[in-house]
């Protein structure tokens, strides 16, 4: 930590096309304000007018994983503590009302009081790369899904002759491959029968065009995830996918987290304190990565099927009296505990590794 009475906190809030810097010094007061641009030349600007009041402390900045991420690296690369925030809270807002200089003098406040202390996540790895092609193939196979169900809802209503030639293929996949050899009049697209066949052409040429891009994504995830997470990879339950999005939640620096409860607590697969007075209990954690929390809930499920040891368990704790889906989020929350150690020893060997 630079010395006290020069040290400065710097929080930023993130927007599209420029970002709003406070700067505080080690009692709080506020040094200044400014707005940069959302640029190379911006993020180079922002870090010299935090410097410009001292040696720079930490700063935060909300939104590191979308807004704030590429200035986020810039500081990083600059040897700044850059400190992950969310955004204020609402009482605050009643408060003091809202702006964007309020909003990034209470990011740097939360930096100084340690409320916030966790580091962003490191977006210049290998995990990185991960998650852009995920997103990519989740978006291809969501959009084939969507040509699918629109192939059935358009053969619902399409001419009987035209039902009566494609209700030979059984499954939508099927029907879709024989869409594709369908040759419709394109003089007569007045007729809905031969308009019929042309939509579902379209439909079935994008699904076939949409399905070769998954596939060959799924192909570079294989290598990308093998590379990155083999141990986690080898483990019952732990496909590609699923360890592609632990992955994703966790960062390429899973040392941000200070022990596998924090992990946890990020999937959702942790209880939250509910008490009150006599009333002791927890609560459901409704908040968290719901996608990490699915991935954890699909591994369950995946070895409730192929696991003897997993199957006692849950059969064990239904006779102490807990039901099904309370077993079941029991082993969610081992299931991070055991992921949580097998990411971070992957993670710690990645760059000799690769």
């Amino acid at each position: 930590m630079p010395d006290s009475q020069q040290a400065v906190i710097g929080g930023i809030d993130c927007h599209t096309d420029f970002h709003v810097a406070a700067a505080l010094d080690p009692l709080g007061r506020v040094l200044g304000t400014e707005s940069f641009p959302a640029t190379c030349v911006g993020y180079r600007s922002t870090h010299g007018w935090l410097a410009s009041f001292g040696p720079v402390a930490a700063v935060g900045v909300e939104s590191t994983g979308s807004y704030g991420a590429a200035l986020a690296r810039s500081l990083a690369e600059r040897g700044c503590r850059v400190i992950e925030v969310n955004q204020p809270h609402r009482h605050l807002r009643a408060r003091r009302g809202k702006d964007d200089a309020i909003d990034a003098e209470a990011a740097a406040r939360k930096v100084l009081s340690g409320e916030a202390t966790a580091s962003a996540k490191d977006t210049t790895g290998i995990v990185e790369a991960i998650r852009q092609l995920s997103v990519a193939r989740n978006s291809a196979v969501k959009a084939r899904t969507a040509a699918l169900c629109q192939i059935g809802d358009l053969l619902v209503t399409a001419p009987a002759a035209l039902r009566a030639q494609l209700d030979t293929r059984r499954t939508l996949e099927g029907k879709a491959s024989a869409c594709a050899r369908l040759r419709p009049d394109t003089d007569r697209l007045a007729d809905p029968a031969q308009a019929a066949k042309a939509a579902l052409r379209s439909l079935a040429r994008r699904i076939a065009q949409l399905g070769a891009e998954a596939d060959d994504l799924e192909r570079r995830l294989d290598k990308l995830v093998a590379a990155a997470a083999p141990t986690t990879l080898s483990r019952l339950g732990c496909g590609t996918h699923h360890t592609a999005t632990l992955l994703v939640a966790a960062g390429e620096n899973i040392d941000r987290f200070s022990s596998e409860a924090s992990f946890a607590h990020l999937c959702a697969a942790a209880p939250v304190p509910a008490s009150s007075g006599r009333t002791s209990r927890h609560r459901l954690n409704f908040a968290g990565n719901r996608d990490a929390n699915r991935a954890l809930y699909m591994i369950v499920i995946v070895r409730l099927r192929y696991c003897e040891r997993t199957r006692t368990y849950l059969n064990r704790r239904v006779a102490e009296g807990k039901t099904k889906k309370e077993a079941i989020r029991c082993l969610k929350r081992f299931i991070a505990r055991e992921l949580y150690r097998t990411l971070r020893a992957d993670l710690a060997t990645l760059t000799t590794r690769t």
